[in-house]
């Protein structure tokens, strides 16, 4: 961050920018910028809350950048056409990307925790935030979520966190390869597996950013990420895993519909009970990785066992939304094969039908994963349970719509699986509604896209009044 200058940030609304947006507001920096979202109204309410903190907003259209002094942030979304970056070619103006602007944050802090993973990362890093904050740490957390610890009234849009302590924690990002830009003191990976690049190339990614460590933290029940540990000096990992033995392990997992207990075994000690306040076998992975990184940071494992209990999840992370007429709805960033297989188990875990919205975040990755998502839901769905894809989340610019969602749903009902196309959110979400029956669980799953958790809300609403 350089002091004095004053930061533009294109499509500022993205689930990356706003959170980087608010920390340099926050550390006293003079912020503005754009986003297709706020010229097409969809979720005001965010855009409320940057203004609040003192961030100024302009249309789309170049009107904001003014001067070449101003230093232009782009999301990867934001191509050279747009008006704004247009403008910001012609006065000259410094351009930077969204990932080398928090890397170079990143890199300067005296403690950064970088989370990496194909699925898992927004959690962790919700996780070990938490668990600075409730032990004096004070940190500053970069997320791709809202984290409901630190969100309120004031602060409805809690993605970041802006601290005075030495601890830099920030999910980092394999999906544009701008993960290669980070040097973390203590790295974390969750796993690897198929989503927006091959797995070949997300093995070099992510074994470089571990190699890069003073400690890495490992998830040794992903067979990959274990593999890439195992080319790291042993006193550099530090291993976690929830069916087989490791530094953190987790015993005696005891399942609840929106929690989980289990006992953590470190180092061969005796057990210590642990209690989340969010479900499923995966959120005890995740709360390993954090309690392991915490540790790592200087915190006692006593201290951060008594945090990690009271961390109250993530919005849009199997977000129970409000149940009506005995008909849950639950909001969940479910978009790539993991993370929907996850959701699925951990619902699948207690009786009721499962009723699913599932909006692909792109016609690229529908390209990159069709055929994975597809495996998950064939053999993750049940007999009863219901899949409706409605066409994938588009924001305009230019895309190949070379695999459909009507693809999708296709190879799934081959799959003797009950799924369906209907074209329009709306009428998928009202479909569901029609359907639904007491004991059944809604899940609206989906990335890249915040107007879905109001889409989940108004379900709950139509099933109180119907």
């Amino acid at each position: 961050m350089r002091h004095g200058k004053s930061y533009f940030f294109v499509g500022i609304g993205g689930s990356g920018m706003m959170p980087l947006a608010m920390i340099l507001a926050g550390r006293g920096a003079r912020v503005a910028g754009s986003d297709r979202g706020l010229d097409q109204g969809r979720v005001p309410t965010k855009f409320d809350d940057l203004a609040r903190r003192g961030v100024s907003l302009f249309p789309q259209d170049g009107s904001g950048i003014v001067s070449k002094d101003q230093i232009v942030i782009a999301s990867a979304a934001i191509e050279a056409s747009v008006p704004d970056m247009v403008v910001a070619e012609t006065l000259g103006c410094e351009q930077i990307t969204r990932a080398a602007m928090l890397a170079s944050l990143f890199n300067a802090s005296d403690l950064p925790i970088g989370i990496a993973g194909t699925s898992g990362k927004s959690t962790v890093t919700g996780m070990i935030g938490w668990i600075l904050h409730a032990t004096g740490r004070d940190p500053t957390v970069m997320n791709g979520a809202v984290m409901k610890n630190f969100a309120g009234p004031d602060a409805p849009f809690a993605s970041a966190l802006v601290g005075g302590g030495e601890a830099f924690v920030s999910e980092v990002d394999e999906s544009d390869g701008s993960i290669a830009g980070y040097t973390p003191r203590i790295a974390v990976l969750n796993n690897v597996s198929l989503d927006h690049k091959g797995l070949d190339e997300l093995r070099v990614l992510f074994a470089d950013f571990i190699g890069k460590a003073e400690t890495a933290i490992v998830n040794i029940d992903n067979a990959d990420a274990a593999a890439l540990a195992e080319g790291l000096p042993r006193r550099r990992v530090t291993s976690f895993a929830v069916d087989r033995d490791a530094d953190f392990c987790a015993r005696d997992v005891v399942e609840r519909p929106f929690a989980v207990d289990f006992a953590l075994v470190v180092g061969g000690n005796a057990p210590v009970p642990v209690t989340l306040q969010v479900p499923g076998r995966h959120n005890v992975s995740n709360a390993l990785a954090a309690i392991g990184a915490a540790v790592a940071a200087g915190v006692s494992l006593r201290d951060a066992v008594r945090a990690i209990g009271g961390f109250t999840g993530l919005r849009r992370r199997f977000d129970l939304v409000g149940e009506a007429g005995g008909v849950a709805v639950i909001d969940d960033f479910g978009h790539n094969p993991d993370k929907i297989a996850a959701t699925l188990d951990t619902l699948h875990a207690f009786p009721g039908r499962l009723l699913l919205l599932f909006q692909p975040h792109g016609y690229g990755p529908l390209k990159v994963m069709g055929d994975a998502l597809v495996t998950t839901f064939v053999d993750r769905m049940r007999d009863g349970d219901v899949l409706v894809l409605p066409d994938p989340v588009y924001h305009g610019g230019t895309v190949n719509r070379e695999v459909t969602s009507a693809d999708i749903v296709a190879k799934v009902a081959a799959g003797t699986r009950d799924a369906r196309y209907v074209a329009d959110r709306a009428e998928a979400a009202a479909s569901l509604v029609a359907e639904a029956r007491p004991g059944d669980r809604i899940v609206v799953m989906g990335a890249r896209d915040d107007s879905l958790s109001a889409l989940a809300a108004g379900m709950v609403d139509t099933l109180a009044v119907r």
